[in-house]
């Protein structure tokens, strides 16, 4: 717990050294605009997190309103092992100064950085920590934004086995990256282990969609006309009987985010295929990308 409030009160201190790049250096690409974005399951402070990436995508994009949908710090690896390169700094540095410079910020906490929930109705370094939000989009559509793990049966009933449950998807990536590097001597593309799993074990195709009618039938109970959620890390944009069900996906093997235009419509940004493949970094985000399920 010492680590989880020492970090927390981190995100207070917006006058330290962001670390990486400088806004000075990030016109490699003109921005895109957009009313307001979702992002969730970042893992900050996990080897999957794909902080590059991120750093990218928050360096490339605009926006009035910036929701950070849950699971942005995993506390819960944080607790078994302490691993916290300087990107994942500078991804926290790019969100204080988004936040700075006009954006506003709300984090909703997830289950992974549920410490965070004892802030709720607090800010810090100008972004708002809220249990929940109400958006209104600009079309007039009321969307209930949320993090997700309250619709986990798991997560609610068997604390334990998701922790177990975690440990072992952890796992798997780290697996999928070995394997990945032998492949990749070998000549051959990108394959994914978890997609494989995932698609293969019925009981986790049927959670999914157990998991989207739940947090469907929730939103019509509240009288909302859709809801945004993470948590699932299977980004999806659906009409679920006439309830809009939005996922934004996740910043671990997807790379994927949630975006309002200015009208008001909603799209799901792939941003794999907007990096710059002179980096190396955009190839291989891609092949993380194309490992998950549609």
């Amino acid at each position: 717990m010492q680590r989880d409030d020492a970090f927390l009160r981190a995100w207070r201190d917006t006058t330290g050294p962001a670390g990486g790049t400088t806004d000075d250096e990030e016109v490699t690409r003109p921005p895109q605009t957009y009313r307001t974005l979702w992002i969730s399951d970042l893992h900050l402070g996990t080897p999957g997190c794909q902080a590059r990436a991120l750093l990218d995508f928050l360096k490339h994009t605009q926006c009035e309103t910036l929701f950070l949908v849950g699971d942005i710090i995993d506390g819960w690896q944080l607790r078994r092992h302490w691993y916290w390169p300087q990107a994942h700094n500078d991804v926290i540095q790019k969100l204080l100064r988004k936040a700075r410079k006009g954006t506003r910020v709300i984090f909703i906490p997830g289950n992974h950085d549920e410490f965070a929930r004892k802030y709720l109705q607090h800010n810090f370094g100008g972004i708002d920590v809220a249990e929940e939000w109400i958006h209104e989009t600009a079309d007039g559509r009321k969307l209930w934004v949320m993090h997700g793990d309250l619709f986990d049966g798991v997560i609610q009933c068997a604390k334990w086995l998701a922790h177990v449950g975690d440990s072992l998807y952890e796992f798997t990536l780290k697996l999928n990256r070995h394997l990945n590097s032998l492949r990749a001597r070998m000549g051959l593309p990108y394959w994914s282990l978890s997609k494989y799993l995932k698609l293969k074990v019925k009981r986790a195709v049927s959670y999914v969609g157990d998991f989207e009618s739940a947090v469907a039938r929730e939103a019509r109970r509240r009288g909302v006309q859709g809801v945004v959620c993470g948590h699932i890390h299977h980004a999806e944009l659906r009409d679920i009987d006439g309830i809009l069900y939005a996922n934004d996906g996740d910043w671990v093997e997807s790379l994927t985010a949630l975006a309002e235009h200015a009208d008001g419509s909603l799209e799901i940004l792939h941003w794999a295929g907007q990096l710059p493949t002179r980096t190396g970094l955009g190839a291989a985000a891609s092949r993380r990308a194309a490992a998950v399920p549609a």
